[in-house]
């Protein structure tokens, strides 16, 4: 097989096996734009399908040749029609690259149709999902998990899409991105049609509301967790990221409202929105629609109340800690007010068995605990620490690094909440990408630094995350906790370009077993 015919397959397996049609004449109506004149001549022609990429074009699509950073996709436009695209859409600029025969749409601006086109090209699909869009710097996954598993046990058939993954109706469908670009997501929502789903829970980063990739789509419900720093390698600042999440809770995004009142910023979002609000708080928050209580924490799970409108019932979440309590409240908040059973994804969730990378458990028969999970920010990283210091009289020992090409300014705050946090930090290698892994470490390693001798953890450094795993097991005393934190669900390493193999729970499971505990 060739690569041409596995990238057709991988494209086909993420589309509808029977798409609606779309005219060329009839979409360039809609959108109010004018055809080319190669377009006026198969006017009638039928569109199936839209895409981005010259290389995952399908016959019957409009490939959307949009301009980028170093080239134009009009450059690969000739490549597209020949794998079987019938017309292209795009800008003045690409259209002139272009011979004058060759079907067009051209519009000023196709990056902020995009989302639009999508949808009309595939019917519209979201329109017949209930949809759940879930916003926060950390526990976006966690909540579209245990929502899509509480849904799935209480008789309602779910999808989720976000950073794990995109699953459809059970199915495993294999995504390049947390939210794929607007055509892939379109398709995708047209295959949860097809596939008989429900209800799609979604995450939807600040990435994806700037960049237009969910537009074209009204959710039912939109859900803000929390804000802390992350991202301010693509945000100027936390102001530009707190505005780009709340742009997910206005009419033109999200009908209705579901916001946490334990976190500053989602207090201020529930002043702002015009959307009907529904509030939640694990904390006590005054007032909230949804709330907890009676919580029973233990090392792998906390069971508690739920306080619903008019309503009190029992819940739980196969997790520790009460963010994770509060991901858990999230997302039966979320079921309710779209109008589903609430205390049916209450029980649902409770019965779960976890989500993967998020303070996943790894057991081997050790005498020790050990858990993964995707901790690689600072409030994630002191919220995974804090959730697992009162769950044990030992020690907690943190494997932890940061990634590379992404915010340098979060490094040091990273290793002075490790090494004020933990009992012993060893730092190491995450995801170095193009930079110098030292010099990552050494700003991890600084922010150690910070923390007064005295109240600082034991500090150790080692490059190789294998090794440093293993020294951290070593260690590990009878009743100690050992948290691998950064890459959680990841199954590679990014360094230099080349993704090497590397899953942290694959490889705890391979030292422990080789150390016969």
């Amino acid at each position: 097989m060739t690569t041409a015919d596995r990238t057709a397959g991988q494209t086909a397996a993420t589309r509808p096996t029977h798409p609606p049609t779309t005219s060329l004449r009839a979409l360039a109506a809609w959108i109010e734009a004018e055809l080319g004149v190669g377009a006026e001549v198969s006017g009638e022609a039928a569109l199936t399908g839209i895409t981005l990429s010259s290389e995952r074009v399908l016959a019957g699509d409009l490939y959307a040749a949009l301009p980028g950073a170093r080239a134009h996709g009009a450059d690969f436009a000739e490549r597209a029609l020949a794998a079987g695209a019938v017309a292209v859409l795009t800008d003045p600029a690409g259209a002139e690259r272009l011979d004058p025969g060759v079907p067009l749409v051209v519009v000023p601006d196709p990056r902020r149709l995009l989302g639009r086109v999508s949808a009309e090209v595939y019917g519209h699909p979201a329109r017949r999902l209930v949809m759940v869009g879930v916003t926060g710097t950390q526990g976006k996954t966690t909540t579209t998990r245990l929502l899509e598993g509480g849904l799935a046990a209480a008789g309602t058939v779910p999808a989720v899409v976000g950073t794990v993954g995109t699953r459809i109706a059970g199915t495993d469908v294999r995504t390049a991105l947390t939210t794929p670009e607007a055509p892939d997501l379109h398709a995708l929502f047209a295959l949860m049609v097809e596939r008989g789903v429900e209800v799609c829970a979604m995450e939807v980063s600040s990435h994806a509301l700037v960049l237009g990739r969910v537009d074209g789509v009204v959710f039912d419900v939109a859900v803000f967790l929390n804000l802390g720093r992350d991202h301010l390698d693509f945000h100027d600042t936390v102001e530009e990221y707190y505005e780009a999440k709340a742009s997910l809770f206005t009419p033109e995004r999200a009908r209705r409202a579901v916001v946490s009142v334990d976190d500053e910023h989602g207090r201020r979002l529930a002043g702002e929105t015009t959307l009907p609000l529904a509030t939640f708080s694990t904390g006590g928050g005054e007032g909230a629609t949804w709330s907890v209580t009676d919580l029973e924490p233990a090392p792998s799970r906390t069971d508690f109340t739920v306080l619903a409108p008019g309503a009190r019932y029992a819940g739980g979440v196969p997790l520790a800690g009460a963010y994770n309590v509060s991901n858990a409240l999230a997302a039966i908040a979320a079921a309710g007010e779209a109008g589903l059973d609430p205390a049916a994804v209450a029980q649902g969730i409770a019965g779960l068995a976890g989500v993967p990378g998020r303070l996943e458990s790894i057991r081997a028969g050790q005498d020790f605990e050990v858990v993964v999970d995707y901790a690689h920010k600072p409030d994630a990283v002191e919220a995974a620490v804090s959730a697992l210091r009162p769950l044990t009289s030992g020690r907690v020992l943190v494997v932890i690094g940061a990634g590379g090409d992404r915010d340098t300014g979060k490094r040091p705050l990273m290793g002075e909440i490790a090494a004020r946090l933990a009992d012993v930090v060893v730092v190491t290698d995450d995801n170095p990408r193009t930079e110098d892994p030292a010099s990552i470490r050494a700003a991890v390693l600084a922010g150690c630094a910070l923390v007064p001798e005295v109240e600082r953890a034991e500090v150790r450094e080692e490059g190789d995350r294998r090794r440093a795993i293993a020294w951290a097991l070593e260690q590990a005393a009878p009743g100690d906790i050992v948290l691998v934190a950064g890459k959680g669900h990841e199954t590679g390493q990014e360094v230099h370009g080349v993704v090497h193999p590397f899953d942290d729970r694959e490889v705890v499971r391979d030292l422990l077993a080789g150390a016969g505990t």
